[in-house]
C-alpha cells in the first residue's frame, strides 16, 4: 500500500477508539458498521460467541455493561502499509457482572495491544492481546 494511504489507516482506527470512550453504545455501532467489515476476524480474547462485526459490538456491550466508566488511553498507534499497531492503557471500574463475577467495585487498569489490517478502507482482521491476567487480578477472580 502506498505511504500516503497511512494516514488514512491511522484515521479509521484512531475514529474507531474514539467512539469507544464516547461510552455509547448505539454510537459504537453505528462506528463499528462504519468501520469494519462485517466478515472481519477478530483474533483476541473475547466473551462472546459471535464472529465479525458483531463479536466487536458484543464486546462492547459486554464491556459497558461491566464498566461504565470505561476509558481507553491510546499510547501508540504506529501505521505501516495496510496495518496500524495501536497499544492503550485501559481503565475503569466494574460495575456490572464481567465473566461471571458479579460487580465488586474494584478499579482495574490493563494493557492491550492490537493489530489492526485495513482492507477497502475498513478494519478487516484484527489480532489483540490483552492483560486479562492483570485485569482478572485486579477484580479479586485470580490471588494477587
Amino acid at each position: 500500500m502506498p505511504a500516503d494511504r497511512q494516514p488514512t489507516n491511522k484515521a479509521i482506527f484512531t475514529r474507531f477508539q474514539g467512539a469507544l470512550n464516547t461510552r455509547d453504545l448505539d454510537l459504537i455501532s453505528e462506528t463499528i458498521d462504519d468501520l469494519v467489515a462485517p466478515d472481519a476476524v477478530f483474533h483476541a480474547p473475547a466473551p462472546v460467541d459471535a464472529t465479525g462485526a458483531q463479536a466487536i459490538k458484543q464486546v462492547w456491550a459486554v464491556l459497558l455493561r461491566a464498566f461504565p466508566d470505561i476509558h481507553v488511553a491510546i499510547e501508540d498507534v504506529i501505521a505501516e502499509g495496510d496495518k496500524v499497531v495501536i497499544r492503550n492503557t485501559v481503565t475503569g471500574t466494574q460495575l456490572g457482572e464481567y465473566r461471571g463475577m458479579p460487580p465488586s467495585g474494584n478499579p482495574v487498569t490493563y494493557d492491550e495491544i492490537f493489530i489492526v489490517r485495513i482492507a477497502d478502507g475498513r478494519i478487516a482482521e484484527i489480532w489483540g492481546v490483552v492483560d486479562t491476567l492483570s485485569q482478572l487480578k485486579q477484580l479479586g477472580a485470580i490471588p494477587a
